[in-house]
Parts: structure tokens; C-alpha cells; sequence
């Protein structure tokens, strides 16, 4: 929430500057404007007078074109930050969802051993709902399989184990609980097992 309003107070301090900025152009543009008119004509006077006007005004063209691009910069690159917050502002709830989802999965394969097929229908009915509405809402589940080579950086191993062929070593033996991504970012790595 703290960023919140300290992007907020950011913004209008950006604003209050532009602001500001263009206000002083214009009050120097009319100041020149009342100043030019006060002295007398003559005519080399006022073709000096006039190239001088002219190199302020194109002074003060190239001043709002400036302010005005680097204010185009700036609503760019908040309205960029701002899409990212969106994608991300879920991720508090999903990450609470992933044991709940966690718990599913585990209901469900006990129910499997059960052998009720209508009970079992039921629940991978529901099931299949949940997870489809996480995805919808950016949630992808990450594929770890065993004899995957285990990446330290996409991978948080919790065991190391020897190896029961010479083909597992180094790599995952077992997966103990899915990763997760929301988007491309990681917010929960696959709990595996390796073996040595």
C-alpha cells in the first residue's frame, strides 16, 4: 500500500513540475510579448528586436518539446509499470491457493485407490474447475518430471539421495510438490529430490 502512495505522491510531484514548467514559459513569453510592445519602432530596432523574439520563441518551442517528451516518457513507463502491478496483483492469492491446490491432488489420488468411478468423476470435475480458473487468472503449473537434470535455478531440491541407476545422478529422482509460475515469474520452485 506504501508504494501505492508513494507512486501516487510521485506522479502529482512529476505533474506539479510540468505544470510549473509550462507556466513559467508562458509568463516569460508574455513578459517579452509586454516588453516588446513598451519600446519605441524603429526600424533596425525592430528587426533586431524581432530576430530576438524569434530565437526566444524557438528557445521556448525547443523547452515544451523537450518537457513534453520526457513527459511522454514518463506516462509510458508508468503505464508500463502499471500493467506490470496488474499481472502480478493476484499473486498473493494464488500463492494462499497453491496448498489448497496441493491438497486436492492428494484427496484426489486417494480417491482414485478407492475405486468409487462416480465419486472420482465428481471430483476431477471439480478439480479440472479449480485449476482451469487459476489458469485463466495466470497460474501455470510447471513441468518436473523425474529424470529431468536438475537447475538450481528453477529447481529447490530438499533431499539428495544415491542414485538407483547411474542414469539419475544429478539429476531429479522425485518430485515432491509442483512449482509454480504466474507469467514468467516463478512463485513457487518444485520441491525434487536428487540423486548422487
Amino acid at each position: 500500500m506504501s508504494q501505492k502512495k508513494d507512486k501516487t505522491k510521485h506522479d502529482k510531484e512529476i505533474k506539479d513540475q510540468v505544470e510549473e514548467a509550462i507556466d513559467n514559459a508562458i509568463d516569460e513569453v508574455e513578459e517579452e510579448e509586454m516588453a516588446a510592445h513598451e519600446k519605441p519602432d524603429t526600424d533596425d530596432m525592430e528587426f533586431s528586436e524581432e530576430d530576438r523574439l524569434k530565437e526566444e520563441l524557438q528557445k521556448e518551442k525547443d523547452k515544451f518539446l523537450r518537457l513534453f517528451a520526457e513527459f511522454e516518457n514518463y506516462k509510458r513507463r508508468t503505464s508500463k509499470e502499471r500493467l506490470e502491478l496488474f499481472k502480478t496483483a493476484n499473486q498473493e492469492v494464488l500463492t494462499a491457493m497453491l496448498p489448497v491446490m496441493d491438497d486436492f491432488d492428494r484427496a484426489l489420488n486417494e480417491m482414485r485407490k478407492s475405486g468409487d468411478e462416480e465419486l472420482i468423476r465428481g471430483i476431477e470435475l471439480i478439480h479440472n474447475k479449480l485449476k482451469e480458473t487459476l489458469k485463466a487468472k495466470g497460474l501455470e503449473r510447471m513441468i518436473v518430471e523425474k529424470g529431468d537434470v536438475f537447475d538450481a535455478e528453477v529447481h529447490e531440491a530438499i533431499t539428495q539421495i544415491p542414485a538407483p541407476s547411474d542414469d539419475l545422478k544429478g539429476k531429479i529422482v522425485d518430485v515432491v510438490e509442483p512449482g509454480y509460475k504466474l507469467g514468467e515469474r516463478i512463485i513457487r520452485y518444485p520441491k525434487v529430490v536428487t540423486g548422487q
